[in-house]
């Protein structure tokens, strides 16, 4: 009977111990999905530092952040897609038709006040959005399908609007967006920090934020909740388009035309990003401060390896692998 006891107690001793190591390793995994993006991020900022003098002058700090702030507005719309479960492949497109629409309302023989330019601009990048929220929303289209039928169709308006030409001699107030300064801030710069805290705010403090994210956890459960799926997937979409037509204006403003080419292999660098912050490609899971720092690894990547003469063959290559290995991250948290 003894023997029997202490045999008892050894196997519940190890399933004790057993149970106790998966949890620390369940802990462990929690811990780096969590905070793992920052300590990514903070490491590569380290080794940049260290590799190149020219790195953390203010100079090149500006610099980055005005590189970042145009693709970081495009990402904040990405977000609110993905987290729903979606994906949208026209936002480069719908970048340079707002922006060539926008720009022939900003020339300099133009007598149209500021205002003109971007509201045509905004309105033309909501009207994209609101249409891809309707065929994903109301006549069931997948969104791969939708929006890569829009990135054609937007870019081929764009090509139509310009005859294939870039709209030029814009007027100084519309070009100042892109290169002008506030306090020292670059203006892009400002406004994307804006932009950044509505999206904080619209996702984690009001009701719609908590709709988005019920709707890419389990759209059925939100639906049999009472929310209205439809509508919540029509805004977000309508987000995303309204935000790609201000990045497009933002930049045409800083290059100083609007091009029907404009905006190509920005919908990619704007999926890397909200995927590389942590944002599940399955939907229900994100954040727009995750996709800050995944704009931020981006654009720190970038700009340390331009100035350690790396070809932008390699940042490609490297940028194509640090994609996949979130999205394997990704999937494995899934199970």
């Amino acid at each position: 009977m003894n023997t029997q006891k202490q045999e008892v107690a050894k196997l519940s001793l190890l399933d004790l111990a057993t149970s106790q190591s998966v949890m620390k390793r369940g802990n462990t995994g929690k811990l780096l999905a969590k905070y793992g993006i920052y300590i990514a991020f903070a490491i590569l900022f380290v080794i940049l530092s260290i590799s190149s003098e020219s790195f953390l002058t203010t100079t090149n700090i500006i610099n980055i952040l005005r590189q970042v702030s145009i693709i970081g507005i495009v990402a904040i719309g990405m977000s609110f897609v993905i987290i729903t479960g979606g994906i949208d492949l026209s936002v480069g497109s719908i970048m340079a038709l707002s922006a060539v629409v926008a720009s022939s309302f900003a020339k300099a023989d133009s007598s149209y006040s500021l205002i003109i330019p971007i509201m045509i601009g905004l309105t033309v990048g909501l009207a994209c959005g609101l249409i891809n929220g309707v065929l994903v929303a109301k006549w069931k289209v997948a969104p791969f399908i939708a929006t890569l039928g829009m990135m054609t169709a937007a870019r081929g308006l764009a090509m139509v609007y310009t005859n294939g030409r870039p709209v030029i001699g814009l007027n100084n107030s519309y070009n100042n967006i892109g290169s002008g300064y506030i306090l020292g801030l670059p203006i892009p710069v400002i406004i994307f920090i804006f932009i950044v805290a509505i999206g904080i705010f619209l996702l984690n403090f009001t009701v719609y934020g908590r709709h988005v994210f019920a709707t890419g956890g389990n759209e059925q459960s939100a639906k049999l909740s009472g929310i209205r799926v439809n509508s919540v997937k029509i805004g977000v979409y309508a987000i995303a388009g309204l935000l790609a037509g201000a990045g497009g204006m933002i930049l045409s403003s800083r290059i100083m035309s609007g091009s029907p080419v404009l905006g190509q292999g920005y919908e990619l660098d704007a999926i890397a990003a909200v995927v590389i912050g942590g944002t599940s490609l399955f939907g229900g899971v994100g954040s727009i401060v995750g996709t800050l720092i995944g704009v931020l690894i981006i654009g720190v990547m970038n700009n340390g390896l331009d100035l350690l003469n790396v070809s932008s063959y390699y940042q490609q290559i490297l940028k194509g692998t640090i994609i996949v290995i979130a999205v394997l991250l990704d999937k494995k948290n899934q199970h």
